[in-house]
């Protein structure tokens, strides 16, 4: 009955943060200081994981074709695959969960814990609207930050084929153009929105509904990060069969 009723609570939660909006003009700082904080604060992570990840997926794949039947293009095809459908939207989203959804549960649970969520609401302020609506708003900006993730881990495989001598530069290059399916991206794209938009609200409701003290944010942020992970995987299941299955 609890999963019930927090299942419930959530989409409670979601209702309500579009009732009663902040004034633009306040909106419009909340939103630019959210998108420093949960956007461009994480493209160093992404860009870092991405590049390395990259080369190690082309190091793998390289190592493990050793027919001499088996064209060495193969190595950019399955590089492009691996990153383009899963490791980017997929797997960047299980790593954000830990940085931003921590983040984001932190934050609001130490204003719950500190009774500013309770002085925004003596104040006549919805403070679902003004809490969560621009964090969900500022992280619809990042597919930006998965697209510059797609690009390095390629960049990154591409690398570790060229200086680790796995295969030529050509043949790594005729891989990634080999086959290419921009519905692939598509694909990729929407699963990134439908992440963003857990990504912000699951770690807000942690935060929001948390009771207790300094230690229970804690609590609170490992509870978000597990719950929010294990949304994006089930979610990434079912938007797979839809839009890939046959």
């Amino acid at each position: 009955m609890t999963y019930l009723h927090n299942i419930g609570a959530y989409f409670l939660m979601i209702v309500e943060m579009f009732r009663k909006p902040t004034k633009w003009s306040v909106m419009k700082k909340l939103i630019f200081k959210d998108i420093d904080d949960l956007i461009i604060g994480s493209l160093g992570i992404i860009a870092f994981i991405s590049f390395f990840v990259g080369g190690v997926i082309t190091i793998q794949t390289a190592l493990n074709i050793n027919n001499p039947l088996i064209p060495k293009y193969l190595v950019g095809f399955a590089t492009k695959q691996s990153i383009i459908l899963e490791f980017a939207p997929t797997f960047t989203s299980i790593i954000m969960a830990g940085k931003v959804g921590s983040f984001i549960t932190s934050s609001i649970g130490t204003m719950r814990v500190t009774e500013q969520i309770d002085a925004l609401e003596v104040m006549g302020i919805n403070s679902l609207n003004y809490l969560v609506l621009p964090k969900t708003i500022a992280l619809f900006l990042y597919p930006f930050a998965i697209a510059i993730g797609m690009f390095l881990g390629i960049l990154g495989g591409m690398a570790a084929c060229v200086f680790g001598g796995y295969t030529s530069l050509e043949d790594y290059v005729l891989g990634i153009q080999t086959d290419f399916e921009a519905f692939h991206i598509i694909y990729s794209f929407i699963k990134t929105f439908v992440f963003a938009f857990l990504l912000a609200t699951i770690p807000s409701f942690h935060g929001y509904y948390m009771k207790g003290g300094a230690l229970e944010v804690g609590k609170a942020s490992t509870t978000s990060f597990v719950w929010t992970s294990v949304v994006i995987i089930l979610i990434n299941y079912i938007l797979t069969d839809m839009m890939l299955g046959s």
